[in-house]
C-alpha cells in the first residue's frame, strides 16, 4: 500500500484496479470522492488526490503495524512511521550557524528553546543553511517582514514534514511558511500539509512570477508529473504558477531563489 500511496505522491503512474483491492473499505467505497484517475497506458494510470483529508487517513491507515520492529519482522519496516522524528531549526537564541534539533515522538517533544510566532519551512538543505536569504525570500514574497527573532526556520527533509507527529507540532506556531520546490512533489506536499493543517498553512511564492520565468529550468520526469504539477497548482488556486508552467513547460527548483 505504502508504494502505491508513495507513487501518487510523485505522480507515477500505477496499476489502480490492483490499488483499489488493497485499499480498506471505508476508502474503496468513496473512491471516486477520495481520487480522479487518468489512464495513460496499459493498466496505468495518474492519479490524483481529490480529498487530501481523506488521503492523510489513508495514510495513517497504512503505516498500521504497533511498532517499527513489528513492521520489519513482517517484512517491511517502512510500512510503520518511525516512533521519533529529528528536525533541524534556526532560532535566535543561537550563537553559531549550527543549527538545533528538535526531537519529536508521538507523545513528547524534546526542543531546547522557545519557539517563535512563526515558522519558515525550507524543503531543501542548501537553500536551509542559507535561512537569512530565504527569510528575505519569504518577506518579499508574502509582503511582510519575516527575522529570526519571530521566525523559526526548520528544514523540511521531503516528505518528512508531512509525518503526523510533526503536523501535529506545527500547529503550535501561527503561522507555517512553506517554502518548496515549484513542481509537482513541492505542491503535492503543501497540498498535504494545508489539508491537516489548514489556514495556518501558506505557500512561499512570488505575486507575480513573470520576473522569474527565466529561473524555470527543470525539465519534468515526464508528461504526466508535468500534468500533475499543473492541475495542483490550479487546484491550490495558484493561477500564476500555473501559468508560469505553461509558459516554460518547466519547474522551478528552489535552489534558484538562491541565485539573486
Amino acid at each position: 500500500m505504502n508504494n502505491y500511496l508513495k507513487k501518487i505522491l510523485h505522480g507515477q503512474p500505477i496499476n489502480y484496479e490492483a490499488f483499489l483491492k488493497k485499499l480498506p473499505d471505508q476508502f474503496r467505497h468513496r473512491h471516486r470522492e477520495i481520487f480522479a484517475t487518468e489512464k495513460v497506458q496499459t493498466n496505468r494510470w495518474v492519479v490524483t488526490v481529490l480529498d487530501e483529508t481523506a488521503f492523510a487517513q489513508l495514510q495513517n491507515t497504512a503505516e498500521a503495524p504497533a511498532s517499527r520492529v513489528d513492521a520489519a519482522k513482517k517484512g517491511n519496516s517502512h510500512r510503520h512511521g518511525t516512533d521519533v522524528s529529528f528536525l533541524l531549526a534556526y532560532h535566535q537564541g543561537l550563537t553559531s550557524s549550527r543549527p538545533d534539533v528538535v526531537v519529536i515522538g508521538n507523545d513528547s517533544v524534546d526542543i531546547g528553546f522557545h519557539r517563535a510566532r512563526s515558522v519558515l519551512v525550507v524543503e531543501n538543505e542548501r537553500n536551509f543553511y542559507q535561512y537569512r536569504q530565504m527569510l528575505n525570500f519569504a518577506s518579499e514574497a508574502l509582503g511582510k517582514r519575516l527575522a529570526l527573532a519571530e521566525c523559526d526556520v526548520v528544514l523540511g527533509g521531503g516528505n518528512r514534514i508531512t509525518r503526523g507527529a510533526i503536523l501535529d507540532w506545527l500547529r503550535g506556531y501561527e503561522d507555517v511558511f512553506c517554502a518548496f520546490d515549484y513542481d509537482a512533489g513541492g505542491l503535492q506536499m503543501f497540498s498535504t500539509m494545508a489539508a491537516s493543517l489548514g489556514d495556518i498553512a501558506t505557500f512561499v511564492q512570488p505575486t507575480n512570477w513573470q520576473p522569474w520565468l527565466d529561473r524555470f529550468c527543470k525539465v519534468p520526469d515526464s508528461t504526466e508529473r508535468f500534468t500533475r504539477a499543473l492541475s495542483l497548482a490550479e487546484a491550490l488556486g495558484f493561477v500564476s504558477l500555473a501559468e508560469a508552467f505553461r509558459a516554460t513547460g518547466k519547474f522551478m527548483e528552489q535552489e534558484m531563489v538562491l541565485d539573486e
